[in-house]
Formats: structure tokens, sequence, C-alpha cells
């Protein structure tokens, strides 16, 4: 599917449901562990190089940010996890934060799970997975940074993650570098959005 972007901006951050932004948008919310490249992958599906602050220093983003598409849909920048040198009382504020959201956000469509191609899934990544599948959430697992691995070593990897999460569907290969995978991943939007997002 190719999205036709007209407008991506940034509408507000929030820490708890009472600073979430009003509105019956459906939401797309992205999540992954810290500098595993969510917000240049949210840049890139949205065509606006800045729209979401991306930094080299892990653990940049420690607020949920919303964002806008084309006045259609809202993108859902949540917290990085698993950065060792994040603030002991930050790594503990995560996971409260996060199962809140997905938990009560009731306009949320569906989450886009990023993980490196290069790595296996760690604890916290199939803890994410396993709360998304108890709230009966479908993920869509996105591999990224597969410009680092050769062609071959990205087609082993995601047939290999496919197995370790028990996948029925191939993880979408993605490289913010090229863009490749972008359109597989606003198909996989629409498919998981039951109609609410215009084509």
């Amino acid at each position: 599917m190719i999205m036709k972007i007209v407008s991506a901006e940034f509408v507000k951050s929030a820490t708890e449901p009472s600073q979430y932004p009003g509105g019956k948008l459906p939401e797309v919310a992205f999540a992954g562990r810290s500098n595993v490249g969510k917000s240049s992958l949210i840049n890139t599906i949205a065509r606006k190089k800045n729209l979401a602050r991306t930094s080299s220093t892990p653990g940049c983003t420690r607020l949920i940010n919303f964002f806008i598409v084309n006045n259609e849909i809202s993108l859902v920048d949540l917290p990085g996890y698993g950065y060792a040198k994040a603030p002991i009382a930050s790594r503990r504020e995560w996971g409260p934060m996060i199962e809140t959201y997905l938990k009560h956000r009731e306009f949320l469509e569906s989450v886009i799970v990023i993980l490196d191609v290069r790595r296996h899934p760690s604890e916290q990544d199939l803890t994410l997975i396993n709360w998304l599948r108890h709230y009966e959430i479908i993920p869509t697992i996105v591999l990224t940074k597969i410009d680092k691995v050769s062609r071959s070593q990205a087609n082993i990897r995601q047939r290999k993650i496919k197995e370790l999460l028990g996948l029925t569907v191939d993880p979408i290969l993605f490289s913010a570098r090229t863009g490749e995978g972008k359109d597989a991943i606003w198909g996989a939007i629409k498919d998981l959005s039951a109609g609410n997002i215009p084509a």
C-alpha cells in the first residue's frame, strides 16, 4: 500500500491518560527497545525528517508522543525500553506507563513492535508482545536496520525471529536509510485498522 502523505505534525506528549489528546482518530503505536530506530521509522513512514525526535543517545524518548498524519490517523511514539544507563526511576516508570496506555486507550487500533534484525528478541520485547496478546491487540513485527546486514542474512533473521515469536506472518523488513518496507508497514496498518484508516 502506498500512503500519500499530505501533512504530518506533532500534537503533544503525555505520561498518563488525563494528558492524552482528545478526538477520535484511530491510533497506531510504535514500541521497541531504546536505539532500535523507532523514531527514525516514524519519520520515514510519515515522510517528515524531524517529526519524531531522533538521537544517537539511547533512551531519548521518555514520554508518549502523539502525531497526526493527514488529519486521519494518529501515530504514537512510545518510550523506548531496555536502556541500562537510564535512571532507575525512569526504567521503573516505563512498564506502568505503557501498560496503562495499552489497557485504556480506546482508539488504539494496532501496535508496531520494532526489533533490530541483528538481535534476538529480549525479555522486555517478549513482555511487551505478551501484554499485547493479553489485551487482544495484534502486533505487527518490524525488523529494522536491514541495511546493516546482507540480504541473505536479513532473510535468515526474518525466518528465525518469526519462529522464536511463533508468528503466522513474516516480520516486515525495514531500513530507514533506504526506505525499504515503509509501504509494507502502511499496508499492515491498513489491514489491522478494521477499515478505519482511509486509503
